[in-house]
């Protein structure tokens, strides 16, 4: 477990080991904002307990879309004494709906949550509901604003933004490819390009994984994604019965090219 990063005043990031999944933490006077909460009870607890070396209030928790990484430890939470779960609609119905599948996705660091079987391993689904309009989420001293820019990584990523600091969720990768299993690449770049507008209110910018990153790495996300789509689109005209031609012009990996193919071709079906 790496230590906190403070990303503005009494807005910190924490790394754990593994996912390398971004834990945001936000610090009122009356209470205390939770941002994800890992992939299972055991970093659960270990996120839990790292929040409580820095602060004793009240906690809210925010889940910012609906991967096994970012909620599974939501029951520790519960287990704690956290009443108001936070996710975009769209988060919310996935995990009530899907959650119980990703079990196969945990990795052997967390083989309770992988079996469901053991303390802490039921799924808590959010409870406290956002549209598309932002909310505001008052911690005392310091109001937070949960928003959504649209689909993007998933349908239902929620942004966390506070006076200084702009928490991301995996809509913005950094230092690996952008997973695009469940994902809406053609209003993904949409949605970054939203985003790169926002830059001017922000100090800092947390992804869900890998280190903060600045307005640039959005714009070249935004592009290669923009561009992507037009390649990928240009191929399958040439080839339609083999849109894999495709995937050597793109600018992702192979395996996420597929995904990247995959997953246009099945959102733009539906326009």
């Amino acid at each position: 477990m790496s230590r906190w990063l403070e990303v503005g005043p009494d807005n910190y990031v924490l790394t754990t080991q593994g996912s390398l999944l971004n834990t945001g933490l936000v610090v009122g006077t009356e209470r205390a904002m939770v941002i994800d909460t890992g992939g299972g009870p055991r970093q659960g607890r270990e996120i839990l307990d790292a929040v409580r070396e820095q602060t004793a209030l009240p906690l809210v928790v925010v889940n910012t879309h609906a991967h096994y990484d970012h909620f599974f430890g939501n029951a520790v939470f519960a287990d704690a004494g956290v009443t108001e779960f936070w996710a975009h609609e769209n988060c919310a119905a996935e995990i009530e709906g899907n959650g119980d599948a990703q079990r196969r996705l945990v990795g052997s660091g967390e083989p309770e949550m992988a079996a469901g079987d053991g303390e802490n391993v039921e799924l808590v689904v959010p409870n406290a509901i956002v549209k598309d309009q932002p909310v505001l989420v008052d911690l005392g001293g310091q109001t937070v604003t949960l928003f959504y820019l649209g689909r993007g990584h998933t349908d239902g990523d929620l942004l966390v933004g506070t006076g200084t600091t702009l928490y991301t969720g995996d809509l913005v990768e950094q230092g690996s490819y952008p997973s695009f299993e469940d994902s809406y690449p053609e209003e993904w770049a949409d949605a970054l390009r939203h985003l790169s507008a926002l830059r001017h209110r922000y100090e800092f910018l947390i992804p869900g994984h890998g280190k903060p990153f600045g307005d640039q790495l959005v714009k070249t996300m935004a592009n290669t994604m923009s561009t992507a789509v037009r390649q990928a689109i240009q191929a399958t005209r040439e080839t339609p019965n083999d849109a894999t031609k495709a995937i050597p012009i793109l600018p992702y990996g192979p395996e996420q090219s597929r995904w990247f193919i995959k997953r246009l071709q099945e959102t733009r079906a539906h326009h």
